[in-house]
């Protein structure tokens, strides 16, 4: 949703009549992951994919009918349609699109949720009864801010919820639901305005992670160097790791070979939530880090979490590919750790239905 929040606004703004697609499920080569949307108006102004240019017409066309008759639809595209070929997934796999129109009230919670950083549960009625197909409820800290599906679903949803981190479709007897998960950005908190820290943080941004950098030397970590990280604290790093906040959605890369720096935002890093905690330097510079930090206290366990040296090993030789380097490292971290959460969750919830 994050990705056409802004464009959804201005058709709102224009008084135009929205529809909302979101992919509920995908198999084989299927390109866009489960819970991704796509909007589209009446107009025939278009934000954001379901498949990357394989389905969006025939979703289109079918969201119009949608807004027409004020009634969603649940699309099917598998390589044993016959219309498969015609949308482009020949080559194999399958998706599953709900398409609805937009309820105001609430896109209006979730943009909300989104703007403040937070996280949320959107829940979407997408098969049973008839009545109840397209209703929707919102679920933060436990409780529901908008919506209702009603039938004494909303109580089971709401107990359900704490223990998913990862969309997905529940059978329950009164309806199939999809639980979409809206979690913060992903951060990168960057220890030490060095010259690859310049190459990560523009890298990071492209892929839509919010950047923190911290650097107690303004020589190095200052607005000239960074004017486009999101945060920059000045301050040494038990003061600076004080004003952030640090979820299972935050990487930290640290990078000043300085251990007045370094070893500290280290040992924070490691009692902290963060998925990823990497530190640049060679071989030989880690394992007397190693040392330092197992006899300030952490443990072994705790310091075969640091990526170091940093990032996937692929020749790099200039900042730039060291940052990709890097944030190659991360991003396969955090998809990894999505992947096992999705798993062992599904499994749990199957017991608990």
């Amino acid at each position: 949703m994050r990705d056409i929040l802004i464009d959804i606004q201005h058709w709102q703004k224009e008084g135009e009549s929205i529809a909302l697609a979101t992919v509920i499920q995908t198999w084989g080569s299927a390109p866009r992951r489960i819970g991704s949307h796509m909007a589209f108006t009446l107009s025939g102004k278009i934000a954001g994919s379901v498949s990357g240019g394989c389905v969006e017409n025939t979703v289109i066309e079918a969201g119009m009918q949608v807004l027409k008759m004020n009634h969603p639809q649940l699309l099917h595209f598998g390589v044993a349609d016959e219309t498969a070929w015609g949308v482009g997934l020949a080559c194999g796999g399958s998706i599953d699109v709900f398409v609805q129109p937009l309820d105001a009230q609430v896109f209006h919670e979730i943009k909300k949720v989104i703007n403040n950083e937070e996280g949320a549960h959107h829940v979407t009625v997408i098969g049973g009864a008839e009545e109840l197909l397209g209703e929707q409820v919102l679920i933060q800290d436990n409780r529901i801010v908008a919506g209702s599906l009603g039938n004494g679903i909303d109580s089971r949803v709401l107990n359900l919820s704490p223990e998913i981190s990862m969309p997905q479709q529940l059978a329950m007897e009164e309806a199939q639901v999809f639980i979409n998960v809206i979690r913060p950005a992903p951060t990168l908190v960057i220890v030490g305005g060095v010259h690859i820290a310049i190459a990560l943080a523009s890298l990071a941004k492209t892929l839509g992670y919010q950047i923190i950098l911290i650097d107690p030397r303004k020589a190095w970590g200052n607005e000239t160097r960074f004017p486009h990280v999101d945060s920059l604290i000045q301050l040494w790093v038990d003061e600076a790791f004080e004003q952030i906040k640090i979820n299972p959605s935050t990487a930290i890369a640290v990078l000043t070979h300085d251990p007045k720096i370094d070893d500290p935002a280290i040992k924070l890093a490691l009692n902290s939530s963060a998925f990823y905690v990497g530190a640049l330097g060679s071989k030989n510079t880690n394992a007397k880090r190693r040392e330092r930090l197992l006899s300030d206290g952490v443990s072994e366990s705790q310091m075969d979490k640091v990526r170091a040296p940093i990032g996937l090993d692929i020749g790099a030789q200039n900042p730039e590919e060291i940052a990709l380097a890097v944030m190659s490292q991360i991003v396969q971290t955090f998809r990894k750790q999505n992947q096992v959460e999705g798993k062992r969750e599904a499994q749990s919830l199957v017991c608990n239905l």
